[in-house]
């Protein structure tokens, strides 16, 4: 069977069956496995912090090679700290629009987000779009690098399935770039995006995250890109056509939202 065929079969963009996962040492892998797992337990703990409890964990670890591993893998104490940089003008800032609102039915506020997957001989990033009413995850997909070009290539899949009254990111260079925010704007979605590092602005995909590394991530060693595509694709239609919500009355993501739907 051609390549071509078993990416359409299991789903697979072809391009990504090449990818080969973004690599560092053995050591810092190892070192960036643990930082994953401890920022899932503790999002509001900086660089010093994290060395900390390496160093507690038997790591002989410094503060400068944490906080550029942290960088490496996209995270960054979630906690409101003073603005020190200075915005790119081609990158603009949009406010936050969710403070109060009623979230009331599907479509009306969609999020984004992306997050590090480590694998055992490197690691990937996976960005995803969830529905903030019904949780129901539209679109994902994986990358090797930190580019905005999945993003923008997820978020138009997306406008495939539908339109969204609000759409809502953090901050990240990836979701203020002109190529991201033009294609929402082109839509006449209004964008929203978190306050610079807020924690509970994004609540919901952040929860997901949480879900999808314990219950999938950190229980199986995919050792190769297209393994781990298998592996993500299987646990996403776990999450939104069979694992029932407790906070959606047990219902599935996907009831909830196709019932919503206009």
């Amino acid at each position: 069977m051609s390549i071509r065929r078993q990416c359409e079969l299991v789903g697979l963009n072809r391009a990504s069956y090449y990818y080969e996962a973004a690599s560092e040492t053995a050591e810092n892998l190892q070192l960036m496995r643990l930082l994953d797992e401890q920022y899932m337990r503790t999002p509001f703990y900086g660089y010093r912090r994290m060395t900390v409890c390496l160093r507690n964990a038997g790591y002989p670890v410094n503060p400068k090679r944490i906080a550029r591993l942290m960088g490496v893998m996209g995270i960054e104490a979630l906690y409101p700290k003073p603005r020190t940089t200075i915005v790119n003008p081609a990158h603009k800032i949009y406010p936050y629009l969710l403070r109060g609102v009623n979230i009331s039915c599907p479509n009306q506020v969609w999020s984004t987000d992306i997050t590090y997957i480590p694998m055992p001989h490197g690691f990937m990033y996976l960005v995803a779009v969830i529905d903030w009413f019904s949780r129901y995850v539209l679109s994902w997909q994986l990358s090797n690098t930190l580019d905005s070009l999945f993003c923008v290539e997820t978020l138009s899949h997306c406008l495939t399935l539908g339109k969204p009254e609000i759409f809502n990111s953090d901050q990240g260079v990836q979701f203020t770039a002109l190529s991201f925010t033009s294609v929402l704007e082109q839509a006449g979605v209004q964008i929203s995006m978190d306050g610079r590092g807020r924690a509970l602005d994004n609540i919901f995909i952040e929860r997901f995250w949480r879900s999808l590394k314990y219950e999938d991530i950190y229980l199986y060693r995919y050792d190769t890109v297209p393994a781990l595509h298998q592996g993500l694709a299987r646990y996403f239609h776990l999450y939104n056509h069979e694992r029932p919500h407790q906070s959606l009355d047990d219902q599935t993501p996907a009831v909830v939202y196709s019932r919503g739907i206009r």
